[in-house]
């Protein structure tokens, strides 16, 4: 069972309160359900319409079992997505904050179940894009983000940073703005930095940002 200093239930709530989201019988039984199937090492397979609340249901007790354990979880929902490493969780004022370092992204080309339930994916590594130098078109991008990166504070954004580079810039904007999910998940599937930068810049000025 999942460690006792951690109640689910109540991070379930923080959580839902934190969306301004309604609690549902389904998303706590299936909260339960993950937890106990990570402690005994077992696969589980939910299925549950749309409006259960299954991304809750699948992130919290993860987020418990890497805070513990000190173990990296992958999730992937996307057929293109990026492996992150869920390296810290706190709840400060009831507020559910979760930090992740993202790693390297991949494609799900697949997947399959076994007889025994486990489900199996067909994926390969998506190699990292080269540097490119950041165009003078994409300047004020550049400087939006070293903006957005002074606001959040260092603890919230990488040490190392290369606003010359068109890459790195166009991913830590994918990545800091509130953007609309599909906008990050089409960022994230574009393997040309201008063109990125090129879309987000459209998009801000739509935005009156830039």
């Amino acid at each position: 069972m999942p460690s006792k200093a951690h109640n689910l239930d109540e991070l379930l709530d923080a959580a839902v309160q934190g969306i301004a989201g309604v609690r549902r019988p389904g998303q706590v039984e299936m909260v339960h359900a993950v937890a106990d199937a990570i402690a005994k090492h077992e696969h589980l397979l939910v299925q549950a319409g749309t409006g259960t609340g299954k991304s809750l249901a699948y992130l919290i007790p993860a987020v418990v079992h890497a805070f513990e354990t000190g173990r990296p979880t992958v999730v992937a929902t996307a057929t293109l997505t990026l492996q992150a490493q869920i390296v810290d969780f706190d709840m400060p004022q009831g507020v559910l904050h979760v930090a992740t370092r993202g790693d390297e992204r991949f494609q799900v080309h697949g997947h399959a179940v076994e007889p025994s339930g486990l489900i199996t994916g067909q994926v390969t590594p998506i190699a990292a894009e080269p540097r490119v130098p950041l165009a003078e078109a994409f300047a004020p991008l550049a400087s939006l983000l070293e903006l957005v990166a002074s606001r959040v504070g260092p603890q919230n954004f990488p040490a190392e940073n290369d606003y010359g580079d068109a890459t790195w810039v166009g991913y830590r904007l994918a990545e800091v703005l509130p953007l609309p999910l599909h906008i990050k998940q089409s960022m994230l599937e574009v393997n040309d930095a201008a063109v990125r930068l090129k879309v987000l810049q459209q998009f801000l000025a739509r935005q009156g940002l830039i």
